[in-house]
Order: structure tokens, then sequence, then C-alpha cells
């Protein structure tokens, strides 16, 4: 029962990450065929940050190079994402063999890169995030292999 919760837990996980994306794809088709470098200086304006500081500057010089084809581009990429992680979901909600692989495979793809991060900028946020990351994958693939000595043999 308690690796079924798990299982559960991982899957409302990834379905949040996979609606959040969903709808920022969304929100990048919006963009379509509008300022999006006066939309973010507008933005900027009103959280009351400072145009000239580092990252609200970096922010304005990005979205003035976010033409149509780049926000379409990203959209796509960002369904595709969501897409990917709503399936995963699925798959885990329903106690799928092949959710469980793809949830493995899917967040040991981005082990190497966390850890990357973590030497280049050493963080509280990023080692949780690691950690967090590392025990989906473990508990996946202990449940994958669970799951193959409980089948009988052929």
């Amino acid at each position: 029962m308690r690796r079924a919760q798990g299982i559960r837990t991982v899957a409302l996980l990834e379905a949040t990450k996979g609606v959040v994306v969903l709808l920022s794809g969304f929100g990048l088709f919006a963009l379509l065929h509008r300022n999006v470098q006066a939309l973010a200086e507008e933005l900027v304006k009103h959280t009351h940050l400072n145009p000239a500081s580092h990252a609200p500057r970096i922010f304005i010089e990005y979205a003035g190079h976010l033409d149509d084809a780049r926000l379409q581009q990203l959209a796509l990429a960002a369904l595709a994402y969501a897409g990917v992680r709503l399936v995963e979901a699925y798959g885990l909600w329903c106690q799928k063999t092949w959710g469980e692989g793809l949830a493995a495979a899917s967040g040991a793809i981005y082990l190497p890169f966390e850890l990357r991060e973590l030497l280049a900028q050493p963080g509280l946020l990023t080692f949780c995030l690691l950690l967090l990351n590392l025990a989906v994958v473990l508990f996946m693939v202990d449940s994958l292999r669970r799951r193959r000595a409980a089948r009988p043999l052929r």
C-alpha cells in the first residue's frame, strides 16, 4: 500500500509539472504577434524593479530577441514536454509498468545536469532538488525491481 501511495504522489507531482508547463505554453502562444520587449518592460516597471539592474536588464534584452517564430518553437516545446509529463502521470496513477519506467528514465536524464549545477553553484535549493529527483528515480527503479521479482516465472 505504501508503494502505491508513493507512486501516486509522484504522479501528482508530474501532473502538476505538466499542467504548469502546459499553461506556460499557451501563454507563449498568447504572446504571438505582440511586442514582447514592451510587455517585459511593463512587467519590470509594474513590479517596481530597476530596469538597469542586472536581472531585469537581461530579461528585457532577451524578450527583445523573441520573434514569433521563436515564441512558437518555445510554445510547441512546452506543449511536447507537458504531454510527456501528463502521459507519465497517467501511467503512474494507473500503476502501469511503463509509467514507472518512464518516470525513472525521465528523472535520471536530469541527474547529471543537476549535479553539474550543484558543483558549479552550490546552494541549498539546488542540493534539495537533486536529492528529490534522485529519491524519485531510486524509488521508481526499486518499484520496477520489486514488480519484476513478484512476476511469476514463465
